[in-house]
């Protein structure tokens, strides 16, 4: 399970839905690629928006592992593709998220510019519920 990172301006949730399919491209982070590496077809993923909303606002799903960036000549640089799963009854507010205390070592608090992050479950539960209410 995932966490992905993205500025709603540049592509939110809404675009993910009107195309149907997004290659999740422009990750620069050596971690954050390594996340993108070990991300599985069938996984889930919990759409993330930056900027000023800072809220987890929809769901996703791996639907092509890691493969080099088409658009790039860098063999380092991969993508993955994912399709929106439904978006979140609310948004989750980071504020919220880091009142969790499962969130407390979690790499989306402790590093705070990592675009994707690993969720456990006990973490993906958490969202979902928070989400619901």
């Amino acid at each position: 399970m995932w966490l992905l990172k993205t500025e709603p301006s540049a592509f939110g949730y809404d675009d993910l839905e009107r195309d149907g399919r997004a290659v999740w491209d422009g990750v620069t982070n050596p971690v954050a690629l390594k996340n993108l590496r070990a991300m599985k077809v069938g996984e889930r993923a919990i759409v993330y928006h930056t900027g000023a909303e800072k809220a987890a606002v929809g769901l996703a799903q791996v639907v092509r592992a890691a493969y080099p960036d088409p658009k790039l000549e860098d063999p380092k640089r991969i993508v993955v593709d994912i399709e929106p799963r439904g978006r979140l009854r609310r948004p989750v507010a980071l504020a919220e998220i880091k009142a969790m205390a499962v969130f407390a070592e979690s790499p989306l608090v402790r590093q705070g510019r990592l675009s994707v992050v690993p969720l456990t479950a006990a973490q993906w539960k958490l969202l979902e519920s928070a989400a619901r209410q």
